[in-house]
């Protein structure tokens, strides 16, 4: 890799039009075509952006995310980003800023990588924080492995709100004490190998119940009620020291003076109360400026870019018109916030590149362990006694199974199998039923057809039934569990958690996890 300048050799080598490009983090997709690795290659060239954020591919993005394009699956997406990382890096005048979304491993991006358990699991068990840290490192591990400097995590909104369609299993849980001390826990962990962090998303995204890819949620409360809620995670995380802060596509009127501009694009949030009331110093970076919440509303290039940049953001994260951008920055901006975003962001750049962990680590890590002692600590009995279940599993009960087969079954072929089910479950009264979600986002039910909740509520009503749950124990919402004999909630679908699922089945371990979240 390039080496790099230092800052006050930067300052006065880089052109005006050098600095503000290092404000510019486009997206790169993994699994781009060459015409379009070729067009970003282009850009870092004539540009100089300062770092690109990875996503999946296009068909995965925000700015899709209402689309029903089909995510092909890449077996060897692992090795293609690491090539296009060294080959982007190749492209840039100076060392480029690699970042991606990682929050519960490379797997939220990447095929084939180590994944750990999401954060409302996560949030299911007291102490133990030393795994929170484990994961964090482990991650930031298969970060530098890739050749990745910046995990954009974690989440610490408080999820408040059962209906929230983006947030939810993102979070550590609904109390603010317990999200601030796992997300400290994760921070360490990512920061003991030089991994850099961000926290997200200012000022808060769990009260909220619209996605803030598709429209902008508000949050009309109070400063006061803000401050002992929302805000308490990113002020105590700030007091602690964190490397970014990512602000979010949402409209708060209180910290904006009435004003009802998205938090990315206030500078009353994301200047004079981030920075001046909550003293704030590191590096502010912009929430996906394609998310359509905001990007539907401006349609001159650069316009958007120039709005986030003047609220105080100095990283533009999936900036779509960087030529356009970089124009309208240095025609409107003055040159005292140039000069003093471009040390934030180079000051940055320079403890990245100068991580002494760069070459300390080329192979993913070994999940399954850490994993394991995870599953351990947070399954939750959620419903009914576990003396129920030591008498129900000596009993001659019928095991079902509700999930859904890879490779995208068709509505008929779901439905076929439902009757086939009951036909064969007429006669059993007793029923060990072992769910799993087939989405872990509450979109369209988590993916269940209609059928299928009417099948498994009038499981419950009519049979004896123990419940084992695997994924977003946000989805019970669409059953009646109370009918339930028992109800275990086991948050993944890990083979790890599959195997403590059964033992605490036949009774060799105890449930001693507590759901993070209220359901209601």
């Amino acid at each position: 890799m390039k080496s790099l300048p230092n800052y006050n050799e930067a300052k006065n080598t880089l052109s005006t039009a050098e600095k503000i490009g290092q404000f510019f983090m486009p997206a790169a997709f993994i699994n781009d075509t060459e015409e379009e690795i070729r067009a970003l290659e282009d850009v870092i060239r004539n540009h100089g952006i300062g770092g690109i954020c990875f996503f999946h591919s296009r068909a995965s993005a925000a700015t899709n995310f209402e689309g029903k394009k089909e995510v092909i699956r890449n077996e060897e997406s692992f090795e293609t980003l690491k090539s296009l990382i060294k080959r982007y890096q190749s492209a840039s005048k100076y060392p480029l800023f690699i970042a991606i979304d990682a929050e519960w491993g490379l797997a939220m991006r990447i095929e084939n990588t180590p994944q750990y358990p999401y954060a409302i699991t996560l949030g299911a068990f007291s102490g133990k924080e030393e795994l929170i840290y484990e994961v964090g490192k482990n991650i930031a591990q298969d970060c530098l492995a890739a050749g990745i400097h910046w995990n954009l995590s974690p989440v610490v909104d408080i999820n408040n709100n059962p209906n929230n369609p983006v947030i939810g299993y993102r979070s550590f849980g609904d109390n603010r004490e317990q999200v601030t001390q796992k997300a400290l826990a994760y921070i360490k962990g990512t920061e003991s190998v030089g991994v850099l962090t961000s926290i997200k998303h200012f000022p808060g995204h769990g009260d909220t119940s619209v996605d803030s890819h598709l429209g902008i949620p508000i949050i009309d409360k109070s400063k006061k009620e803000l401050l002992e809620n929302e805000l308490y995670p990113f002020q105590k995380i700030i007091s602690e020291g964190i490397d970014a802060v990512m602000v979010g596509h949402l409209t708060i009127p209180a910290l904006a003076k009435g004003k009802t501009s998205p938090a990315s694009i206030s500078r009353e949030i994301s200047t004079d109360f981030l920075r001046g009331e909550m003293h704030f110093k590191g590096v502010v970076i912009s929430d996906a400026l394609n998310m359509h919440a905001v990007s539907k509303n401006y349609s001159v290039p650069g316009e958007l870019e120039w709005l986030a940049y003047q609220a105080g953001n100095d990283i533009l994260c999936f900036a779509e018109h960087v030529k356009e951008g970089i124009e309208t920055i240095a025609k409107n901006s003055t040159e005292k916030q140039l000069e003093e975003t471009f040390e934030r962001v180079w000051k940055l750049k320079e403890k990245a590149m100068g991580n002494p962990y760069h070459d300390k680590f080329t192979e993913l890590s070994k999940s399954a362990a850490l994993n394991r002692k995870i599953a351990e600590e947070s399954i939750t009995l959620y419903h009914g006694n576990e003396a129920d279940i030591n008498t129900f599993s000596k009993k001659n009960f019928c095991t079902f199974t509700l999930k859904q087969p890879k490779g995208n079954p068709s509505q008929e072929e779901i439905l076929s199998f439902l009757e086939a089910s009951k036909l064969e479950i007429k006669d059993e009264q007793d029923i060990l039923l072992l769910l799993t979600p087939p989405k872990v986002k509450p979109a369209n039910n988590f993916g269940f057809l209609k059928a299928e909740i009417d099948f498994i509520n009038t499981l419950l009503e009519e049979k004896n039934v123990v419940l084992y749950h695997f994924g977003n124990p946000y989805s019970l919402k669409l059953f009646d569990i109370k009918k339930s004999l028992a109800t275990v909630l086991v948050y993944q679908d890990f083979t790890e958690f599959q195997d403590v699922a059964t033992e605490h089945f036949l009774g060799k371990i105890k449930a001693n996890g507590k759901l993070p979240v209220s359901l209601t």
